[in-house]
């Protein structure tokens, strides 16, 4: 499935909701079913900068694909980040970097999270497209 396709997949996920209440239950139970990361990667090198909460992100490549797992110590905070993996793990390095991620727009998440956990979301983005550049180098 491409990046496309999976951002579709969750526009389509949230627009079943009527409220934001809903959606956010929604979130907790997809932060609840996120693949956790080794305790291993719990390192603060892996601890994403800009993030009230804490959460951890680790990348490694598979064959041709970059498979993150993560989590947080912030229920909500973890339902992001699991909406992020979900759309972003398993796809080429190349797909993530040239992703947008305009779909975070179209649920409208950013506009219903505090300034500090919009702020810690873009720092998630910027991270798992960070990991992607680091990872297209070893491919080339």
């Amino acid at each position: 499935m491409t990046i496309q396709e999976k951002q579709q997949e969750v526009i389509e996920e949230f627009s079943m909701f009527d409220d934001w209440m809903q959606r956010y239950e929604y979130m907790i139970e997809l932060g609840k079913s996120l693949p956790l990361i080794d305790e291993k990667y719990k390192i603060d090198e892996n601890l994403i900068k800009g993030c009230q909460s804490k959460v951890w992100v680790h990348a490694e490549l598979d064959g041709d694909q970059l498979v993150f797992t993560a989590d947080s110590d912030a229920i909500i905070t973890k339902g992001i980040v699991a909406i992020l993996i979900r759309v972003f793990s398993n796809q080429h390095p190349s797909a993530i970097i040239e992703a947008d991620t305009k779909f975070i727009d179209d649920i409208g998440l950013k506009e219903h999270l505090s300034p500090t956990r919009a702020n810690g979301l873009v720092s998630m983005i910027k991270q798992l497209k960070m990991y992607a550049i680091a990872y297209q180098t070893q491919l080339n």
